[in-house]
């Protein structure tokens, strides 16, 4: 059984700062690719940031210089340093993963998500 636990999120004024983080357990499992995504009350889900297996990042234009994206490979962790944070970025914090093992095909995988609300 795969499981993504999150951790992280809640309330922050405007400027401040917060990180995430979500642990992926399960045994046998290849991480290909991980990220953040992230929906807001009424809107679709968004792509936030990513990162290869080989730290090779990519994020979305309205986060770039403020959120940060890193994993640790040996405990199957990714990170999300926010930033510079707007009333903007309130919305649900998803974290995605895409892998497979020896009994399971590649899929992706979401966690529970977690609320993160900036106040102005």
């Amino acid at each position: 059984q795969v499981r993504l636990v999150e951790s992280g999120g809640g309330l922050v004024q405007a400027g401040g700062s917060l990180s995430l983080s979500c642990a992926v357990s399960g045994s046998l499992f290849r991480i290909i690719h991980m990220g953040w995504y992230r929906q807001a009350l009424g809107q679709e889900r968004e792509l936030v940031a990513t990162i290869t297996s080989g730290q090779h990042t990519n994020y979305a234009d309205s986060v770039k210089g403020r959120f940060t994206i890193s994993r640790d490979n040996a405990k199957n962790t990714v990170y999300l340093q926010m930033n510079s944070l707007k009333p903007e970025d309130t919305a649900v914090y998803y974290c995605n993963v895409r892998g497979d093992s020896d009994y399971l095909d590649l899929a992706d995988y979401w966690g529970q998500g977690t609320q993160v609300t900036v106040s102005a």
